[in-house]
């Protein structure tokens, strides 16, 4: 093999294992970056990874918010009308954010099955819900049992 080619190949090979490296670090950034949704059904089931971020959400359980008198940390308890789960945020709260309303936090589940929250969403007006929350409520039946409650409001 004379000396151009063995140049030519060189950069070729160079290229393909520049372009290997670059689709194997985005990979492995979009791999640590993606948030699965869970609802609370699954995180109780224990489908949710220990450990990793997640969202979660469902409904926020009547009688469930519990404040710290000293501090921002708020406990709540999110459910999909099958399962509950209890979630723990440390910051304020969104200004719609209260009992009965569709949430989604998202954070990470410990071992015992409490979601330690980083950031928590609320919805922005009386028709709208996250597509996820929405969705666990229907395949658990609680859907129906929101809509009405929604209409007893207004």
């Amino acid at each position: 093999m004379n000396a151009v080619r063995k140049k030519r190949l060189f950069i070729v090979l160079a290229i393909i294992a520049g372009v290997a490296i670059a689709v194997a670090l985005a990979l492995s950034a979009l791999q640590q970056n993606i948030n699965l949704f869970y609802t609370p059904t699954q995180i109780a089931k224990g489908e949710a990874p220990v450990d990793t971020r997640i969202r979660a959400g469902g409904l926020v359980e009547k009688g469930s918010v519990k404040r710290s008198s000293d501090s921002l940390q708020t406990d709540f308890v999110v459910t999909d009308g099958v399962a509950r789960v209890t979630i723990r945020y440390h910051g304020i709260l969104p200004d719609l954010f209260r009992e009965g309303q569709g949430i989604v936090a998202m954070g990470t589940v410990d071992d015992g099955g409490l979601l330690l929250a980083d950031e928590v969403l609320a919805k922005h007006d009386e028709n709208y819900m996250p597509p996820e929350v929405k969705q666990a409520l229907e395949q658990s039946g609680m859907n129906r049992h929101y809509e009405k409650a929604g209409e007893a409001a207004q």
